[in-house]
């Protein structure tokens, strides 16, 4: 395999992929020069580390804002699925949200990152590697999916059922009824558990960071692999993560007030 090998680097070399991995995992600037001596302290890793920090932290936040938002289309689509009048919907949707939740995020992340790809490579006999922000959004948003379908599902089966039954003996169509009706009182019950959604899916995203992506969490990993703190490293990026889910419920507790 040797010659092989050496074959592939050069063409990652020749194309500046092979530099371009070096920035992105060993790059180091003014801000990370400094010795190790000056990384014992939380003060000196956060003085030291803060724009890797605030990057994997922005990059967190992107993954999982738009996630989410993917997520919250799909799971209405699948969730209105579930209580549609027509079988053949249900079963879709009840296919659907098994088949994801059936299935461990990591390993979806792997297979959509690793799996699809060499499947392409497979049939074509060319590389078509999925870019690792994409691949975890996409996993992420159709872990996220399945839950927020049944979310939809159980907010809409809490509306009394007499509500759509004397809609529709007043002669309003079904499709109406639950835009009038049956929705907005769902969504008030749905809100919590959106929020509950959105916080677990903002967490999930340590674990989309095992096929590389480099997020707040695995920019931790890296920090650590330099200095070895990993007490004081783990201990800053799960305040990183206090602060932020504490202040996103606070939030949410205040647009919940507002709504009911």
């Amino acid at each position: 395999m040797l010659e092989k090998f050496n074959k592939g680097l050069a063409n990652l070399k020749a194309n500046g992929e092979f530099q371009k991995i070096l920035d992105k995992y060993l790059a180091s600037d003014s801000t990370t020069t400094t010795s190790t001596a000056d990384e014992t302290t939380i003060w000196g890793l956060l003085k030291n580390n803060y724009k890797q920090l605030l990057s994997g932290l922005g990059i967190t936040l992107s993954l999982a804002l738009v996630s989410f938002a993917i997520a919250i289309v799909i799971g209405i689509i699948f969730g209105m699925f579930s209580v549609s009048p027509y079988k053949s919907l249900r079963l879709i949707s009840e296919i659907f949200v098994d088949v994801i939740r059936g299935i461990p995020l990591m390993i979806l992340a792997a297979f959509i990152f690793w799996g699809i790809p060499n499947f392409i490579e497979s049939l074509t006999g060319q590389q078509s590697p999925i870019n690792d922000f994409v691949a975890g959004t996409i996993a992420l948003s159709l872990n996220s999916a399945a839950y927020i379908a049944e979310i939809v599902r159980g907010g809409i089966k809490a509306v009394p059922v007499g509500q759509m039954e004397a809609s529709r003996s007043l002669g309003i169509s079904y499709g109406k009824t639950m835009r009038k009706i049956v929705l907005p009182q769902a969504t008030k019950l749905m809100l919590p558990n959106f929020v509950n959604q959105f916080v677990i899916a903002l967490k999930d995203t340590t674990i989309v960071s095992a096929i590389g992506l480099v997020e707040l969490f695995q920019t931790g990993k890296i920090i650590i692999a330099r200095n070895y703190q990993s007490f004081k490293m783990y201990a800053i990026l799960a305040v990183f993560y206090l602060v932020i889910i504490t202040l996103l419920t606070r939030l949410a507790k205040r647009l919940e007030k507002r709504i009911q």
